[in-house]
């Protein structure tokens, strides 16, 4: 018996064809695009700015300051004190909620202090969210006797947000 000599054929090349997979590589592009969602951006709010800067003059008597209300946390992120035009008022709300209501009052109607006042909300980094949505209720409203809403404050907006301590 003879045996072969295999050793002969190892010169042979075998050459890898990329064609195919430069095909399948623009399929999958082709799927990719197509199947491809543009969604909303989260936080896409309709804020309405103002178009100009107001003329400078006196300012109407018949509008209120903007009163601050801060929010002062202990290291722990719990409310440490709330001030309001920098009174400090402790940590009641219900102390918050009668202060604004005392200088906004009661009267409702065309024309009221409801429609001017406003109220700037100034919170430290790393207070609890719960504490920042109790001063936005204290200062916004509340429910009569026969459960209607009573509005104080329509107009809440945030103070840039302080860096937090190193």
């Amino acid at each position: 018996m003879r045996v072969r000599n295999v050793a002969g054929n190892r010169n042979d090349k075998v050459e890898i064809s990329m064609t195919p997979m430069i095909d399948i590589v623009f399929q999958l592009l082709v799927f990719f695009i197509m199947t491809f969602r543009i969604v909303a951006q989260e936080g896409d709010f309709n804020v309405k700015m103002p178009l100009s800067a107001p003329a400078e003059g006196l300012p109407d008597p018949d509008r209120l300051p903007p009163m601050k209300v801060r929010l002062q946390a202990h290291p722990s992120g719990d409310l440490a004190l709330i001030s309001l035009n920098e009174q400090p008022l402790g940590q009641s709300f219900r102390t918050l909620h009668n202060q604004i209501r005392d200088v906004v009052g009661d009267d409702r109607g065309p024309g009221s202090i409801q429609e001017t006042a406003e109220v700037e909300l100034d919170a430290d980094y790393h207070l609890r969210y719960e504490y920042v949505i109790s001063a936005i209720t204290a200062v916004s409203g509340y429910l009569d006797a026969n459960r209607n809403i009573v509005n104080l404050v329509e107009r809440v907006r945030f103070s840039p947000p302080r860096t937090p301590p190193n």
